[in-house]
Formats: structure tokens, C-alpha cells, sequence
């Protein structure tokens, strides 16, 4: 509920700060004291357009904040969470207009985009007043309304997550079926691919070897000449490996008269076996060689077969293999495409199934409660002074097809003279019905979810005596269940407030400056006199005001 209302420099307004209180609060004051100036300020801190005209003149901007208690507002809660706005069950809205037309929105102090101000502000508050956008007036919370008298609103939430499921297979089976002649095309091409690289033969030890293979068959001349030249050096007579033989010999002598010699002597004894090491290497590496021009060629020939495929598939020689498992599972997925297909397709028929069932049973629970809904709004609406009017909630049938919400709209009709036709609610001409209406659909809907506070702007137009305490008592009914606030000029209605707020305007030197109050229960008493007999406030005009509101208590 709406619990404080702070504004700064907008219109009229210098400086206002008001408290809110549970139940029903009425706002009285006289022709053009400014009493508009409230639905302006709580319209700019929900959303609504702004601009620097109603910034107060010699003023650099104007500023609003309202602030909410959603402690017991569940779904107020969710939004705000799903923002990262949550702030421990309170709600803060703030709006800055300056005078070069700029504009600001915060929620909990959060600065954030118009669109996501407006959002929350439809969850708090619905203005029910002449020439005002009303929810009730949105097909959508049509819907929400009839669908919250009928406690289907869990059906219709089961139904819409099988219309997900649905629109997600449906987009899938698309995606798929709108790329089935390119699949076509690239499973022709991937099975060439395939059948080349298996035709090859690969093994991975060749693909590791066969570079280095083909080098060294290309070479094998020059390296059984240079190896062989080598190895007589190390091996001939007085050659490299019989000196450093004859030497660690010697220096082993020394070193038993001097063992500092020692670990020189080890270094040699070292080399010297290292090279007889490197003899027999080398004897062996001769032995595999062999110039074979035939071997060469083929290694050459095979060796451009592998290169081909390296560039085809875009990889090295040695990850041919992993290219060719690539491509096989590759071709594996789109031969499934088919098969996938037609899972999708039966999947798509059993959520279809799923669907009509839900709707069905939904356009059933609807069709009952609609005309029950139907009847309890125009019986109300006959007692808020709209004899021979009547509402019709009207569930319009969709086209053949899968939808969310349902295979029906939900449309509110309306006809306020009998014998006239029934228009859509927003076709309404009359400011004044369009409120009553408003007015006896949430009262017969009091017990559904709605927003936590109702402002409803002169809903009592057009009507006087015994009607306007009926509208009184339905206000009153309804803050039971809400917050109500309630513009009025009739004292039938203001007298059954729970708060009373009284709207004036004073000249100063500045120009017009609108001020609101709390009214005591004596000040209470003289405003609903001042209704009542105008100007001059008579003694049976208070007694009148007394007695009226001691019995709307």
C-alpha cells in the first residue's frame, strides 16, 4: 500500500509530505484548490509521461517519491527481485523532471530505464478516474480478472508452459526442416570425405614417422657417406676411441700416486666409453641404411597422398586421424537430423494433445464464471445509479491453433442504457461511468488479486443522494480488501473515509501555491458541513455532517 507521498516544486505544489493510511482515504477541497495535483504526482512516480511544464516556475526541477509497503504483495516482490530491486518489503519510487525536460527514475534508489518504473507502478496502483488509462481497460488484465474470480489462474499458468514447450519444438522442427537440402548437400560431401580418408589407410605411427622417413631415404647417399667417415676415425688404427683408451690408461696410473687425479681420470674413463658407445650406434645406423630409389619414390608418392588431405581438411599429418573421426561423427549427426525430426514431430503432437486438454478444461472453468462474474457486476452497478446498464464478459473464440491463454480472449462489454448495444469497455464515453464500472467490477471482484491500492478520481459524478452512499459503501467494502483513495465532492462519500485529506490553494507572492492536510475529526466534520451547505457553514449543516459520518463509521 501506498504510505507516503513526498513532492517538490511540481506545479502548484511548493512542498507537500503526506501519510497514507490502510483502508479508504477520501480527498476533498474546493473547484480548483488542485486536488489533481495528487493523481499528477502519483502518475509521475509510476511512469507516466512528464514534462518541464510542470516543473514550478523559477525552479530547476521537480521531484516525487512515493513510498510502498509490500511487505504482504508477493508478486510486487517477485518483480522487484527479478530487477535486483528488492529492498526488505518496502518499495521506493522517485522521479526528477527538470525544467530543460530531462528526466530521472529510481526504484528502492536504484536508478533505472521509464519502462521498468512504469512496470512496478502498474503492479502498485490502479487509477480508476475520468480520462485516465485504467489496467481494467487492457485486454490482458481483463483476463487476469476473470481468470482470478474463477481461480483458474494456475490453469492458465499450467497451460501457457505447455505453449512454451510447444513454440520451442515448433521452432526446432523449423530450424531443422528449412536446412534440410543444404544437410542434403553437406552429408554428400562428408561422405566423400569419409570414404577418401578410409581409403587412405591411415595409422598413426605412420602419420608420426613418415616426414622424417621420407628425409632420410631422400638423403641415405650423403649419410652413409658422412656417417662412414666417422666411424673410421673413431675406429682406425691410433684412432680417436684406442687414444682416449690409451690415455685413461696412463692418467689411471697418475692417479694412484695422486688421487686429485682421480675424478680427472673418471671424466676421461667416461669419454672414452661414450665414444665406444657411439661406435656401435653408428655401426647399427649404417646397417638400416640403403639407397633404394624406389623406396624413395613411393615414400614421396604417399607422403603428397597425406599432404592433399592435410589441406582439405585444413589440420597437420599427424591429426588426420582425429580429422577423420571428426568427420564421421559429422555425417553420424545429420544422418540423425531425420531421425530427430520425427521425434520432434511426435513430441510437437503430444504437447498438441496436452494443450487441448488444458484449454478445454480452462474455456470450461471460464465460460461458467464469466456469466457469473457478468451478473454480479450489473447487479452492482444498478445500485451505483446505472439503472438498465449491464456488463457482458465476453470470451471471443481464437483462431485454430495452439496459443497462450488459451483458445478464448477475455473481453469486457458493456452497455449503459438498455436497449443500446454492448461496446467494448474502452469504448465507454462517459469518464463518470467508466469509474462506476470500474467500481462495481472490483467490488464484485474484491476477493480476486489486484494491485494493493485503488485511486478512484470523482467516481461519483453524475450522481447524488442515496446513490452516492451506496458508492460510499462499496468504496468502504473495498478497503477491505485495498487501499483506497478516493476523490470526491460529495459528502455521502467523503464521510465514509477512514483519513481525510482536504486540498486548498492560497495566493502568495510566488504565484498559486496548493497545500494538503490531515484532517482532524472536528476539521473532518466542518469540510463535509462546507460540502454539504457550501461557503457558510451552519450549525444544521454540522449537524448534518456529524450525524453523517458517525453513521458511515
Amino acid at each position: 500500500m501506498l504510505s507516503q507521498l513526498s513532492v517538490k516544486n511540481l506545479a502548484v505544489v511548493e512542498k507537500l509530505d503526506l501519510e497514507f493510511s490502510p483502508g479508504m482515504s477520501t480527498v476533498t477541497g474546493e473547484t480548483g484548490a488542485g486536488k489533481s495535483i495528487l493523481l499528477q504526482a502519483l502518475s509521475l512516480s509510476l511512469g507516466r509521461r512528464g514534462d518541464s511544464t510542470l516543473v514550478r516556475h523559477g525552479k530547476d526541477k521537480a521531484e516525487v517519491s512515493a513510498v510502498f509497503d509490500v511487505t504482504n504483495h508477493q508478486k510486487i516482490q517477485n518483480y522487484l527481485e527479478e530487477q535486483s530491486l528488492e529492498d526488505e518489503g518496502e518499495c521506493v519510487l522517485r522521479r526528477i523532471i527538470s525544467s530543460d525536460g530531462r528526466s530521472k527514475a529510481f526504484v528502492n534508489g536504484v536508478n533505472v530505464p521509464l519502462s521498468v518504473l512504469k512496470n512496478v507502478g502498474e503492479l502498485l496502483i490502479d487509477m480508476h478516474g475520468q480520462n485516465e488509462h485504467q489496467l481494467l481497460l487492457r485486454p490482458d488484465q481483463q483476463r487476469e480478472l476473470l481468470d482470478a474470480y474463477a481461480q483458474s489462474s494456475e490453469a492458465c499458468a499450467q497451460l501457457n508452459t505447455i505453449v512454451a514447450e510447444y513454440n520451442a519444438i515448433s521452432n526446432q522442427i523449423d530450424e531443422l526442416s528449412s536446412n534440410q537440402d543444404l544437410k542434403q548437400q553437406q552429408q554428400t560431401l562428408l561422405q566423400h570425405q569419409l570414404q577418401e580418408l578410409e581409403s587412405a589407410e591411415l595409422t598413426q605411427e605412420e602419420l608420426d614417422s613418415i616426414e622424417s622417413d621420407f628425409k632420410t631415404s631422400a638423403n641415405a647417399a650423403s649419410l652413409i657417406e658422412k656417417a662412414s667417415a666417422i666411424l673410421g676415425q673413431l675406429e682406425q688404427e691410433q684412432g680417436v676411441n684406442e687414444q682416449l683408451n690409451s690415455l685413461s690408461y696412463e692418467l689411471g696410473l697418475a692417479a694412484e700416486t695422486d688421487e686429485k687425479l682421480a675424478p680427472i681420470s673418471a671424466l676421461l674413463s667416461s669419454a672414452q666409453v661414450q665414444t665406444q658407445e657411439s661406435v656401435y650406434e653408428l655401426t647399427n645406423y649404417l646397417s638400416s641404411l640403403s639407397v633404394d630409389d624406389q623406396t624413395t619414390e613411393e615414400l614421396e608418392a604417399r607422403l603428397s597422398e597425406l599432404h592433399d588431405l592435410s589441406r582439405k581438411h585444413n589440420c597437420q599429418i599427424t591429426e588426420l586421424i582425429t580429422a577423420r573421426e571428426g568427420v564421421a561423427s559429422e555425417l553420424e549427426s545429420i544422418g540423425g537430423a531425420g531421425a530427430s525430426l520425427d521425434g520432434f514431430q511426435q513430441q510437437k503432437d503430444q504437447l498438441t494433445q496436452q494443450y487441448q486438454t488444458q484449454a478445454k478444461r480452462l474455456s470450461k472453468i471460464r465460460t461458467e464464471k464469466a456469466t457469473q462474474l457478468s451478473s454480479a457486476v450489473t447487479q452492482a452497478m444498478q445500485v451505483l445509479g446505472m439503472p438498465g446498464s449491464e456488463v457482458k464478459v465476453d470470451l471471443p473464440s481464437k483462431a485454430t491453433g495452439v496459443h497462450y491463454n488459451g483458445n478464448e480472449g477475455v473481453d469486457f462489454l458493456v452497455k449503459t442504457n438498455m436497449g443500446s448495444d454492448f461496446k467494448a469497455l474502452k469504448k465507454v464515453a462517459s469518464g463518470g461511468e467508466l469509474s462506476r464500472i470500474s467500481l462495481a467490477i472490483s467490488v464484485v471482484s474484491s476477493d480476486s488479486e489486484y494491485t494493493p491500492t485503488l485511486i478512484f478520481d470523482e467516481v461519483d459524478v453524475g450522481i447524488s443522494g442515496a446513490v452516492a452512499e451506496v458508492v460510499g459503501q462499496k468504496l468502504k467494502q473495498l478497503s477491505e480488501h485495498y487501499q483506497i483513495i478516493c476523490i470526491t465532492h460529495l459528502a455521502q462519500v467523503a464521510s465514509f473515509g477512514h483519513q481525510h485529506l482536504r486540498v486548498s490553494k492560497a495566493q502568495q507572492d510566488d504565484g498559486a501555491q496548493t497545500t494538503v492536510e490531515q484532517l482532524s475529526t472536528d476539521e473532518r466534520i466542518s469540510e463535509v458541513a462546507r460540502i454539504l451547505g457550501g461557503a457558510t457553514i451552519t450549525d444544521k449543516a454540522r449537524t448534518a455532517a456529524e450525524e453523517m459520518i458517525e453513521k458511515s463509521a
